[in-house]
Order: C-alpha cells, then structure tokens, then sequence
C-alpha cells in the first residue's frame, strides 16, 4: 500500500516538467532504441541486393500491423489502469493489466497461424513482384512467429510506462535491441542466412525483450500480471478498445499506408523506388522516434494526474512537450534535409535508390517540426480517454489524408506525387489536430 501511495505523490506532486523529463528520458532511449532496431534489418539487408533491400520494406506493413495490434491492447490497457491509480482504484487496475496482456497473446497467436498460412496471398497483396516474392516470403513467415512475443512485448512495455514505471520498460526494449543488432550482421554476412537471417535476428530480439519486461513487470511496486485477474468481458472490452482503437487506427492506417506507397512506387519506378521509399520511411521512424517518445514521457503524467482531477497539471504538460518538442524537429530536419543523399546512401548505394529516396527525404524534413503538435495532441486525447477525437487525430497522417493524396497526387505528378505524398498529409493533419487539442484545453483550463 505504502508504493501505491508513494507513486501517487510521486505522479500528482512532481514539478511537471521534472516529471515529464525524468519519465521521457527512458522512454526515448527505448524509442531511439527501437528505431535503430528497425532500421537494423534494412541496413545489413541493403548489403545483398537492391531487390533484398525492397523485400523488407515490403514486409514492413505487415511488421506494422503486429505492432498496431500490440499497441492497441498496451495503449487501451495501460491507459485505463493509469487512469484508475490515479483515482485509487487498484484492484481495476490490477484486473485490467492481466486481462490486456491476456488479450495480446490470444490476438498473436491468431495472427501467427493466420498469416503463415496465408502467406502467398499476403505477399501478392503487399506489392512483392517476381523479382522479390522469394525473399518477401522467406523474411516475412518468420516474422509471423515471433507475433504473439511482440504483441506481448508491446503490451508489458505500455503498461510499464503508464504506471511510471519507464525505466524497466526501457530496459526490456534495449535488450532486445542488442540481441537484434547483434546477430544482424552475424546471421546476414557471416553465416550467409540473408533475409531469413534478418528475420531471425528480429524474432529473437523480440522473444529477449518479451522475457525481460515480464521479469520487470514482477519488480519493484509495478502490476503483477495473474492467472485470476483476467476478466475477458463487456466492460474491460470496452475500456480497452476505447483506450486502444487510436492506437490501432494510427499504427494500422501506417500500415495501409505503407503499402499503398510500395504499390505506387513500384509501379512509376520499381524495385528501386520500393527500396527508396523503404529507406526513407525508416529513417523518418527513427527521427520522430524521438519525440513520440517523449510524447510517451507525457502520457502518464496526462492519464494519471486526469484521472486525479489535476487537469492544471495536464495543461502544463501539453505546451511543454509541443515547444521542446518543435525546436528538436526543427533541428533534425534541417539536418535531414541538407545531408539527404549521404543517408540514403548509407543504406544503399545504388543511384536510382539514392535519386527516390533523397527527394522524398527532403520533402518529409520540409514538415517534420509539424510532429510534434499532431503526435503530442493525439497522445493527450487518447490519455484522457477521448476516444473519437483521439481516433480522429490517430488516423490523420496516414489514412484521413494519407490514403486520399496517394490515390491522387501519383496520378498528378507521377512518382514526384509518390515522394511529396506524406508531407502533403503532414499538413492538412495539423490543421485537423489545433482545433481538437484547443477545444479540450479550454474546457481543462474552466
């Protein structure tokens, strides 16, 4: 009881920005960690071919999509039982974590049988050609066992940060991660595995991560996770998918989105422009990698101290994360946009890659300080509890305006629409996301 009341004081009293800071901190790390991580795979792939290079970024929506599921049972879980330790309801909480985890696994299993079997036609769907269809299938039937581990992972990882607990959740991912990049290149170059050693190597950084958070959910004053605390009924159901479905929109519409993208690169400039746009769309993960996760840091502090009524407290947070939050992308896009050809390059050194990949670069770096009031307010929204308003702002980037100017701007500019497609979204979203966030701020600062 005494943790409890400890980490109530600890989240409700805290200076605001100490608070945020001292919970983003790991948070980054881990997101940082994670985007290296994903990127690991396409740079040690980009070392056999460009075709291999392509396979990957196709399999890429797939990947999104486990993790969209992950996150919707992490985010709509940890989001309620957040909100319950701030209104000192502990045993909700308890029931929650146990039933969202519980969820998780029973959803990964499904989707690791379901997607083995179906794996010709998934790859058809995705965009492989005959050029990329042996690899795309070699990486991505691997990926599928390791989806129960990293819709798990992504749960244990969520609910580890809503009860501030981010420093054990940045510890599970970063295992993870070394394992991943660890055996990159000693299963890609040295044993000569290829794809199938990518997707190894990813699988067994997941499984890492999956062990390491279960120890530290055991840990210290966090949730144990229980046989007898799960309740898979009407109500926890409902708190989950409230809590959860922004999530699933954001990361599922990315995936969409992905592959909509490859679809209509491969079409204006095949497997090279496949391979660009593959290389562009990870390092743009990596780079906002960081302010979603100080977006994460404020996700807590946003839950718990609603939940508490401290809603000055929730307000103070919110401008505090976007002005950080805007001067970094500024930076990091600046530098995106001047050095774009030698990063593209740095993955794969093929011209026709490089010319794709450096364009659409620079028009993603053009947008990038945009990020942080469009992620920031949906990860507010979706915090409170505001389930419509946070699925709008989830659905934004990639699918509201995404998948609209997709279908559009290719048919307009051709593969010039293809690079400048993302940006354009970047765009009408924040114009969709000042007034949801300004509506809810006033209504905290009456």
């Amino acid at each position: 009881m005494k943790k409890t009341q400890d980490r109530f004081e600890y989240m409700t009293t805290t200076p605001v920005p100490k608070l945020i800071t001292t919970l983003a901190i790991p948070t980054i790390i881990s997101m940082l960690v994670t985007g290296i991580y994903n990127t690991a795979d396409t740079f040690f792939v980009g070392k056999i071919s460009t075709q291999a290079t392509a396979a990957v970024g196709l399999v890429f929506p797939v990947m999104a999509l486990i993790q969209a599921l992950g996150f919707f049972c992490g985010h709509g879980s940890g989001n309620y039982l957040s909100r319950m330790l701030g209104a000192g309801k502990k045993d909700e909480a308890d029931n929650m974590a146990s039933t969202g985890f519980a969820l998780s696994l029973i959803i990964g299993i499904v989707t690791a049988v379901t997607g083995i079997i179906l794996s010709p036609y998934i790859a058809a769907v995705i965009g492989a050609t005959e050029s990329t269809m042996e690899d795309t299938l070699s990486y991505m039937r691997i990926i599928m066992l390791g989806a129960p581990f990293m819709m798990g992972q992504f749960v244990i990882n969520n609910q580890l940060r809503f009860q501030g607990s981010a420093m054990f959740a940045m510890i599970g991912l970063m295992c993870g991660a070394i394992i991943n990049i660890a055996l990159d290149p000693l299963l890609i170059l040295v044993f000569d595995m290829e794809v199938k050693g990518a997707a190894i190597a990813t699988v067994a950084g997941q499984i890492t991560s999956f062990i390491v958070l279960m120890n530290g959910s055991r840990r210290g004053g966090n949730i144990r996770l229980k046989f007898k605390n799960i309740h898979i009924n009407r109500h926890y159901l409902f708190e989950i998918i409230n809590g959860g479905i922004p999530s699933l929109f954001r990361q599922g519409l990315a995936a969409v989105a992905t592959m909509l993208l490859n679809h209509a690169a491969g079409e204006l400039g095949g497997d090279a422009a496949i391979a660009g746009m593959s290389v562009v769309t990870r390092v743009m993960m990596l780079v906002s990698s960081a302010v979603i996760g100080f977006g994460q840091g404020y996700q807590p502090v946003c839950s718990f101290n609603y939940g508490a009524n401290l809603k000055k407290r929730v307000r103070e947070g919110f401008f505090f994360c976007v002005k950080y939050g805007t001067i970094f992308l500024c930076a990091v896009g600046a530098l995106c946009f001047a050095f774009a050809p030698y990063i593209i390059s740095w993955f794969r050194d093929d011209p026709d890659v490089i010319a794709v990949g450096t364009v659409a670069l620079r028009f993603q770096s053009a947008v990038l300080p945009l990020i942080a009031v469009i992620v920031i307010t949906n990860m507010m929204l979706q915090s409170m509890g505001k389930g419509f308003k946070a699925s709008l702002t989830a659905s934004a980037r990639n699918g509201i305006f995404f998948l609209p100017m997709i279908l559009i701007l290719p048919r307009l500019f051709g593969l010039l629409g293809v690079e400048m497609t993302q940006a354009c979204a970047d765009i009408l979203s924040l114009a969709l996301s000042i007034p949801l966030a300004v509506s809810e701020l006033k209504k905290m600062k009456e």
